[in-house]
């Protein structure tokens, strides 16, 4: 995970989600699924947060919305524009209703993460507080963030195409932050 920056409400989003949203949560009490209203929106927050899943650190060419405090607990910030992430769906699904269990992005910061080479896991730093490496520890296993074979297989193929010339460190720092820093961190991989 890295550190990002609030994305600012869009024009148009009170009048076109929140208020339908809240007034449909008004008149739908009991139905559990929600109406998609911000599914216009999701590209201006994709964009926000530089179109890189809030979880992975990696860029996200699909993408969906999560809601951070999950709308099964918190059905009121469910039209929430605050209350939105992008992220991959899987990782959004593997989070599912565990809110506080694990960390916002919008709390974290540079260095709290890092990748390893060449294993390419991701672990916890000594930069992590201590009030809150609980919750970073259980953010890596809930997500499967740390060695899961599919954020493994991903990491995989950007730090290929960056070995294989492909891509620049300039791109890389783009497409995948983290990865890049660990290439900078421990130099350039022998080819």
């Amino acid at each position: 995970m890295i550190r990002f920056e609030r994305v600012p409400e869009p024009e148009g989003f009170d009048e076109k989600v929140r208020q339908p949203g809240n007034a449909w949560l008004e008149t739908h009490p009991e139905v559990r699924k929600l109406n998609p209203l911000w599914g216009p929106f999701r590209s201006h927050l994709a964009e926000g947060f530089r179109d890189l899943c809030a979880y992975s650190a990696m860029h996200e060419p699909v993408g969906c919305v999560d809601h951070y405090l999950s709308s099964k607990k918190h059905r009121h910030l469910a039209y929430e524009w605050s209350n939105y992430r992008f992220s991959s769906e899987w990782i959004n699904k593997s989070k599912q209703a565990a809110d506080d269990e694990v960390l916002d992005p919008h709390e974290v910061e540079d260095g709290w993460f890092e990748i390893l080479l060449p294993s390419l896991q991701l672990v916890l730093t000594d930069a992590v507080p201590p009030a809150r490496r609980a919750r970073a520890a259980n953010t890596l296993d809930r997500l499967h963030l740390r060695d899961d074979e599919r954020v493994l297989r991903q990491r995989q193929a950007w730090y290929q195409l960056y070995r294989d010339g492909e891509l620049t460190l300039d791109g890389l720092r783009r497409m995948a932050p983290l990865i890049a820093r660990a290439v900078e961190k421990s130099g350039p991989a022998p080819l």
